[in-house]
């Protein structure tokens, strides 16, 4: 896409209360641009964003992501107070840290509601935008964990695999209505993501897995030391689009790109296991 240098842009983003989202808010408004921001809690954010940020071009909306209809009057919202749309930023998530069999049903779907089906609602109501003036931007936050599992983050890495394999055959579909996207991997974050009140854990446990437990502890003794710098995310985030006709993936963090470097190399020696006996399976040759 051709990013408007004539005018504020205009930017739909969810999740903004805190950590990545709240940077990106503060930062957009900081260019002069135009933003609509989702959240659970108008008033957190604005309070977050305190008295030295000037709101006037903030659409602060709260809105259930799960709520298709919800969704798409945020959007409408969105057109009509700023008089278009530019590029959608799907951010909102959080974090969940068991072993599979710790998880229940609702544990499950509460994940999958918010991290696959609130980014598809979203799409579902920006993307008509877009591809009718065919020009536009989306935005997927993922994680690294989108591209790589560990164990505990079976159900996070889950929502986040989701997002990945939906936004690669997305930035296909829309290619041809000049329309970008990109799926930002970020590695850990010095935001609160880890902290008491964003990092789900299960409700009961069991003592089968004790190297669960132990990352649990030392996952809480990391927050407030990860090396990833929320201001320089959003930033790398924000410059992404504004430059544009970047890769798909856009790795945010060292450590982020020494995960994918490690699947990378281990997903070559799967394949050189398996080139020998993948072909045992096809039709013999005519």
């Amino acid at each position: 896409m051709s990013f408007p240098t004539d005018r504020p842009a205009t930017w739909f983003v969810t999740g903004t209360s805190r950590g990545l989202g709240l940077e990106l808010v503060r930062q957009l408004l900081g260019r002069g641009d135009h933003v609509a921001a989702t959240t659970r809690s108008t008033e957190r954010l604005l309070a977050a964003l305190g008295d030295g940020v000037d709101t006037s071009r903030l659409l602060p909306l709260a809105v259930d992501l799960r709520d298709a209809e919800a969704v798409a009057r945020a959007v409408h919202r969105t057109t009509e107070r700023f008089g278009g749309l530019d590029v959608v930023v799907n951010n909102a998530g959080y974090g969940f840290l068991a072993a599979v069999e710790e998880t229940t049903d609702r544990d499950v779907r509460d994940m999958l509601d918010v991290q696959v089906v609130g980014v598809w609602n979203v799409l579902r109501a920006a993307l008509p935008i877009l591809r009718g003036q065919r020009s536009g931007h989306v935005v997927t936050v993922s994680s690294i964990l989108g591209l790589t599992a560990v164990p505990g983050w079976a159900l996070y890495c889950a929502g986040k695999f989701a997002v990945e394999g939906l936004s690669e055959a997305l930035a296909a579909e829309v290619a041809g209505f000049g329309v970008e996207v990109t799926v930002v991997e970020p590695g850990y974050f010095r935001t609160d993501f880890l902290s008491a009140d964003s990092l789900a854990l299960p409700a009961t446990t069991t003592e089968a897995y004790p190297a669960i437990r132990e990352m649990v502890a030392e996952h809480q003794k990391l927050q407030g030391g990860q090396l990833g710098d929320p201001v320089r995310g959003a930033a790398a985030i924000i410059g992404g689009v504004v430059s544009g006709g970047g890769p798909l993936r856009q790795l945010l963090g060292s450590d982020a790109h020494a995960y994918a470097t490690a699947k990378v190399d281990a997903l070559r020696a799967n394949l050189d296991a398996t080139a020998r006996t993948a072909p045992d399976t096809d039709f013999p040759a005519a």
